[in-house]
């Protein structure tokens, strides 16, 4: 992700998701995770509810640019995505974080998607 510290996250056809961009747009798969799992229901209900009418805006405005080629912003928003996956079966499913009846079990990815 690029420094939180400057600037929007997002690209600017995206502001309206700017104030979930610092908490979601994770890099890698075991820090969503780990922030759904550390999320309430009605943290991860408002990025749902805010972020799943623009996933369509969001892909159609990503397919414009070369996956190895995104900028830092383009990146973020694909992060979001990414994140926003995470979160659906909770909120659409379980209403809970963490998968139903899977108690403390967990598996590790070592490889990840790119970018």
């Amino acid at each position: 992700m690029s420094d939180m510290s400057a600037g929007p996250l997002l690209p600017a056809e995206f502001s309206d998701l700017e104030p979930f961009a610092r908490r979601w747009c994770l890099a890698t798969e075991p820090a969503r995770y780990a922030e759904r799992l550390n999320s309430t229901m009605a943290d991860m209900e408002a990025f749902y509810d805010a972020a799943f009418g623009r996933v369509r805006d969001a892909m159609a405005y990503l397919d414009k640019f070369p996956l190895q080629e995104l900028s830092a912003t383009q990146e973020n928003l694909l992060h979001l995505v990414y994140s926003l996956i995470m979160v659906s079966l909770p909120v659409e499913v379980w209403h809970q974080p963490r998968v139903i009846d899977s108690g403390t079990a967990y598996f590790d990815r070592y490889l990840e998607p790119a970018p």
